[in-house]
C-alpha cells in the first residue's frame, strides 16, 4: 500500500528550505491530520497545500503542511466549500509581510500608535467573521493593511479595529460594507495626519532639516529632539482629532434625527388626511 500510496511523492518538486524538526511521509501525515491519504492526494491535486521536501525518490512533508490541513479541516467544518477555500489560501499567501505592516522600517521613530496587534489563525478569524470570511474581503483587509501573513497565521494591526469590526458584523452590517468604510477612514485619517506632520516639520523641526538639507547627518541630541518631540505631540493630535469627531458625530446624529423626524411627521400628516377622505 505504501508503495502505491506513496507514487504521487516521486513527483514532489525539490524545495530550498532547510528541514524542520519533524516531518512527514505521506502516510504518516495523513495520519496525524486525520484524513486518509486519498484525501491527502486530493488536496495536493488541487493545490490546497505546497509541494513536500523531495529528497531523492523520498517526499517529506513538514509541520507546515500539516497546520494546513489543520486549518482546511476547520475551515470545512465552519460551512466553506473546498473552492472557496483554495482561493482564501490563495489571497493568504500573497499576503503582506508582518514586518511591512507593522513598520519595523525605521525603528529610530518611536511608535505613534499604542496599538496592539493579534495573531490569529485562519480558523480563529472564521471564527470571528463566519462566512464573510471571503477571499475577496481577506483581499481587501491585506490591501488595507489590517492583515499580514506571518508562517501559518495572520497578524492584525489592532485589538481594537479588530474588536470593534468583529462588533460590526455581529450587529448585521457585512464585513465587505466595514471594510470599505475602514478604507475610506484610512484615507481620511492620512489627510489628518499630514496636517501635524506639516506641523511638526514647519515649525519645530525646522533647524534639523535644513541641515539635512545640506548633507549632515543629525546628531544624537536632535535625533532625541525628534524623538521626544513626537512623543510629546501624540496625545495632542489625539485628543484634537477626537474632540472634533465627537463634535462632529453630535451635529451629523442631531441632524439625522432631525431629518427623520420631520418625515414621520410627513407621514403622520398625509395619514391622517387620507382618513379623512376628499
Amino acid at each position: 500500500m505504501a508503495a502505491n500510496e506513496n507514487t504521487e511523492d516521486e513527483r514532489a518538486e525539490p524545495t530550498a528550505h532547510p528541514r524542520p524538526a519533524r516531518e512527514f511521509r505521506m502516510a504518516d501525515l495523513a495520519e496525524e491530520a486525520g484524513i486518509t491519504v486519498r484525501t491527502l492526494r486530493f488536496y495536493r491535486e488541487r493545490k490546497l497545500i505546497p509541494p513536500p521536501r523531495r529528497e531523492g525518490r523520498i517526499a517529506w512533508y513538514n509541520e507546515h503542511h500539516l497546520a494546513r490541513l489543520r486549518t482546511i479541516g476547520a475551515l470545512l467544518e465552519r460551512g466553506h466549500t473546498l473552492g472557496g477555500i483554495a482561493e482564501l489560501l490563495s489571497a493568504f499567501e500573497s499576503g503582506r509581510d508582518v514586518g511591512e505592516l507593522l513598520g519595523l522600517q525605521n525603528p529610530f521613530v518611536p511608535p505613534w500608535s499604542e496599538e496592539t496587534p493579534v495573531r490569529l489563525t485562519p480558523e480563529e478569524l472564521a471564527d470571528h467573521f463566519s462566512q464573510d470570511i471571503t477571499a475577496e474581503n481577506l483581499t481587501a483587509s491585506l490591501d488595507i493593511g489590517y492583515l499580514a501573513v506571518d508562517g501559518d497565521e495572520f497578524v492584525h494591526i489592532s485589538r481594537r479595529l479588530l474588536d470593534a469590526s468583529t462588533e460590526l458584523v455581529h450587529k448585521g452590517i457585512p464585513l465587505a460594507a466595514v471594510l470599505e468604510a475602514g478604507r475610506r477612514v484610512r484615507a481620511h485619517a492620512d489627510a489628518l495626519a499630514d496636517i501635524f506632520t506639516t506641523l511638526i516639520r514647519t515649525h519645530v523641526l525646522t533647524d534639523v532639516l535644513e541641515r539635512a538639507g545640506t548633507g549632515e547627518p543629525p546628531t544624537p541630541q536632535e535625533v532625541h529632539h525628534i524623538a521626544e518631540t513626537i512623543e510629546n505631540l501624540r496625545p495632542l493630535s489625539k485628543g484634537v482629532v477626537e474632540a472634533e469627531l465627537s463634535m462632529a458625530m453630535d451635529r451629523r446624529v442631531r441632524a439625522e434625527l432631525a431629518e427623520w423626524l420631520r418625515e414621520q411627521g410627513e407621514k403622520d400628516g398625509q395619514g391622517e388626511k387620507d382618513k379623512q377622505g376628499p
